[in-house]
């Protein structure tokens, strides 16, 4: 009966030791599991991390973009908004003292170039501090003729035959023919 006893506490010790080992395997397996999708989840963390840091980044460089592109927009009339350059003109002739008109506007469709006729008077002055404005605007201008006269009570005297006193004091009246190369259609 020892021996019987002895027999079945050693089935009874084996019996529990293959079951803790099974618990054991299922465990580690568990564990591995876990370890692997713990893994994994910090792999798609970090991507999408980055890829929010990366969206973080396109959307200050498209804020810095706008401010440039408006910029850039202002140095170019399309040909459906032509008003905001034929304001800068009138605006740069209030900025130089002189009264500006257009006279005429030609938005030819063949070249691209839109063509611009302006009636100014002024003094002297008046009338080159106008011209230095438009040649220094943001847009891209060529002057294709400037007729510059001297307005005088018996007539009309060319600006080349008249003093350089009397040129400041005196009202001249010009016209500018104005070809805009960035004109966009």
């Amino acid at each position: 009966m020892k021996n019987n006893f002895k027999k079945l506490q050693f089935f009874l010790s084996i019996i529990f030791f293959i079951f803790s080992l099974l618990i054991f395997l299922f465990l580690y397996r568990q564990i591995n599991n876990n370890n692997q999708k713990a893994e994994q989840s910090v792999v798609e963390f970090t991507s999408k991390a980055n890829q929010l840091d990366q969206i973080k980044v396109l959307n200050r460089s498209i804020g810095t973009i706008k401010e440039e592109k408006s910029l850039l927009e202002t140095h170019f009339a399309q040909s459906s908004d032509i008003v905001p350059f034929l304001g800068t003109i009138e605006a740069l002739a209030l900025k130089a003292g002189v009264k500006a008109e257009v006279a005429s506007v030609d938005a030819s469709k063949d070249i691209g170039v839109l063509g611009v006729q302006v009636n100014t008077s002024g003094n002297f002055q008046g009338l080159y501090k106008f011209l230095t404005l438009l040649e220094n605007s943001p847009y891209e201008l060529e002057f294709t003729s400037i007729d510059m006269q001297k307005e005088s009570g018996s007539g009309v005297l060319t600006a080349s035959t008249v003093p350089a006193k009397s040129a400041q004091a005196s009202n001249w009246q010009t016209t500018f023919k104005i070809r805009l190369l960035s004109f966009v259609q």
